[in-house]
């Protein structure tokens, strides 16, 4: 492919902005965060682990996106999570799909993670040390996206 084949290639991306949350919770030995793995029935990336994640709404800011996702994929309320940290955002281009992503990283504390309820979107979760991350096949740039979380902006209660 010659540069000017690319370069119109990357210029017809569509931009996707998405955002992708660790919940993490501290009731155990060590802090924990949550990875999902993505179903057959959502659009791309299956059978790869990812945090929650989801599109951002037209007219809706990321950080509301953020507790959307958690609700609808964990059944988490909003006083059942808080919003820890806001990374920087991470951008992957994926020419297969035809997108440039621009992914809004969050950290969020878990309060209540037994109450948590699995959707369509995920086969399995499981709560990992985050070192254990390269241990799993990820959607892209998770591990990016991870490190963007908690050297984040702190979030004030």
């Amino acid at each position: 492919m010659n540069t000017e084949q690319k370069d119109h290639t990357e210029e017809s991306l569509r931009p996707t902005h998405v955002v992708t949350c660790f919940l993490l919770r501290r009731d155990t030995a060590e802090p924990r965060v949550m990875i999902a793995q993505r179903s057959q029935r959502v659009g791309s990336y299956h059978g790869q682990w990812a945090g929650i994640s989801g599109f951002v709404e037209a007219g809706i800011a990321p950080d509301e996106q953020a507790y959307t996702e958690i609700r609808e994929e964990t059944g988490l309320e909003r006083e059942q999570v808080r919003m820890l940290r806001r990374g920087a955002v991470v951008e992957h281009v994926d020419l297969a799909l035809g997108r440039h992503f621009y992914i809004h990283p969050f950290l969020f504390e878990a309060f209540a993670p037994e109450a948590i309820r699995m959707d369509w979107e995920a086969n399995e979760m499981r709560w990992i040390a985050p070192t254990e991350l390269g241990n799993y096949e990820t959607v892209p740039k998770l591990r990016e996206v991870y490190d963007s979380a908690i050297n984040g902006v702190r979030i004030n209660p």
